[in-house]
């Protein structure tokens, strides 16, 4: 194990979640008994003398989050042996991304979003320089931000949104000319208050 993966390890036993832990998109409240749908993502850290993120911008011409920014991931299929086979699946599918080449470090809470997804992030650490192709159908591009610069509080920005006539938070994050929003960027910002002074 590279010494990357062993200090995220490390901070992730230092900082266990409760198991079956839950935190929920605030548009869920105008919804909460909507049905939920299984899903991970994966969320690929970039082994690197300064890590990386590895995110991918959806498909101008997909039916739902159409050109957001996103981790690999989708929902679970009947085939897959839980959530981190589930998000390593997709990856492989989206971007590329041997599942032998994925150090799995753990799992972090689902995020129930209000588009109805019930998603399970998974933490891994894959090697610098891999090559890799988007799905041309699902991914139109591929790009690394710099690990520190998202877990960075400065960074997240709290926005607002009109939704069933209330001002609802979210979170947004640039890294050059790209915006993290979101289902994404709450996931980071999760991440980060886990990790806290990790880098």
């Amino acid at each position: 194990m590279s010494p990357l993966a062993s200090r995220l390890r490390d901070r992730f036993a230092a900082t266990r979640e409760q198991e079956g832990e839950v935190f929920e998109d605030h548009r869920r409240l105008f919804n909460p008994g909507a049905g939920l749908v299984p899903a991970a993502v994966l969320v690929p850290i970039i082994d690197a003398p300064e890590p990386r993120l590895l995110l991918t911008v959806r498909h101008a011409d997909l039916r739902s989050h159409a050109g957001q920014i996103a981790f690999p991931g989708g929902r679970l299929d009947p085939s897959d042996d839980g959530p981190v086979a589930a998000a390593l699946r997709e990856a492989e599918e989206e971007v590329g991304l041997p599942r032998d080449n994925v150090k799995v470090i753990g799992v972090s809470a689902r995020y129930q979003t209000g588009s109805g997804y019930d998603i399970t992030p998974v933490i891994g650490v894959i090697p610098d320089g891999l090559v890799l192709a988007p799905h041309e159908a699902e991914v139109s591009d591929i790009f690394e931000a710099p690990l520190a610069h998202v877990l960075a509080a400065a960074n997240q920005s709290t926005r607002f949104e009109n939704f069933g006539g209330a001002a609802v938070p979210y979170y947004e994050i640039i890294w050059q000319d790209y915006r993290i929003w979101g289902v994404t960027a709450r996931l980071i910002v999760h991440l980060s208050q886990r990790l806290g002074a990790f880098l």
